[in-house]
């Protein structure tokens, strides 16, 4: 994906279809299964199971040990509940977007007939 797809796919956008969210969770576990993209490029969560590649923070401490790398200590916890953020945010684009549909629209143009480009 290409960094300006990523606005689009995070519904960061603002667009008329604010409601689909991606969940960066459910999106991997569904395309990369064992995580294999995670594993190559963030080597410290190369040892955790499958279970918990897309959800490291969620793996038990002993888990978390074994694999040689503490969530909050070795890598970062989540900055966000995605869960919880991405209803908000889609409340907040919903608002929005209702915001600006209730501004006056700019007059219609006439539209041209094909008569009009056809010589008589």
């Amino acid at each position: 994906l290409n960094a300006g797809n990523w606005m689009w796919l995070s519904a960061s956008a603002f667009f008329h279809q604010y409601y689909r969210v991606y969940s960066p969770i459910a999106f991997g576990k569904k395309t990369d299964p064992s995580g294999d993209y995670i594993r190559k490029y963030l080597p410290q969560l190369r040892k955790y199971p499958d279970k918990y590649i897309y959800q490291p923070w969620e793996a038990p401490l002993a888990t978390q040990k074994a694999a040689g790398c503490i969530i909050g200590q070795d890598y970062p916890r989540p900055m966000v509940d995605h869960a919880v953020i991405s209803k908000v945010n889609m409340d907040r684009m919903k608002k929005a977007y209702a915001s600006g549909n209730d501004a006056k629209e700019p007059p219609k143009k006439k539209q041209k007939t094909m008569d009009s480009f056809i010589k008589k």
